[in-house]
């Protein structure tokens, strides 16, 4: 029985999120938010912490 592929939540700057493969090494300028589990658990985190998808130098500007 094969395991299913985990992965990992990532955050970059601007605070926008993304999954990325468990078993690789973090893309540059993406930060591991602590969330990790199937790609299904992944997706639904950010549904649930990324509310606002504008980047957050937009949002610090006001529009």
């Amino acid at each position: 029985m094969e395991l299913a592929q985990q992965f990992v939540v990532v955050r970059n700057r601007e605070e926008q999120y993304s999954i990325w493969p468990a078993d690789r090494d973090l893309p540059p300028g993406w930060t591991a938010d602590g969330t990790v589990g199937s790609k299904e658990n992944c997706l639904a985190h950010i549904d649930q912490v990324w509310t606002d998808m504008r980047p957050a130098s937009l949002r610090r500007a006001g529009s």
